[in-house]
């Protein structure tokens, strides 16, 4: 059998107060959703740069989606063998 998907992923980046919030979404074939969240703080200390903040916490946000997909997909394993699934990142 040949299969083939399209999913989208994207991550969305804010600023405030010294913390930068990402929220990152993967949408699936027939409108099933994961979201995965990150965020990274400003160290007092070091110098304001917007981008290496973004990139912290976007990393962070999919680092969670990853694991949250990964956490269903051993849940779907399971459902259909009844034994546990050991899948790891």
């Amino acid at each position: 059998m040949n299969r083939n998907d399209y999913w989208s992923a994207n991550v969305s980046v804010a600023e405030t107060d010294g913390w930068t919030h990402a929220v990152a979404r993967l949408k699936m074939v027939g409108g099933k959703q994961l979201v995965g969240r990150g965020e990274a703080h400003l160290n007092p200390a070091d110098q304001d740069i917007w981008t290496i903040g973004a990139q912290i916490a976007a990393a962070r946000a999919m680092s969670d989606l990853a694991g949250r997909l990964l956490h269903a997909a051993a849940t779907g394993i399971e459902e259909i063998s009844h034994e546990p699934a050991h899948l790891h990142l």
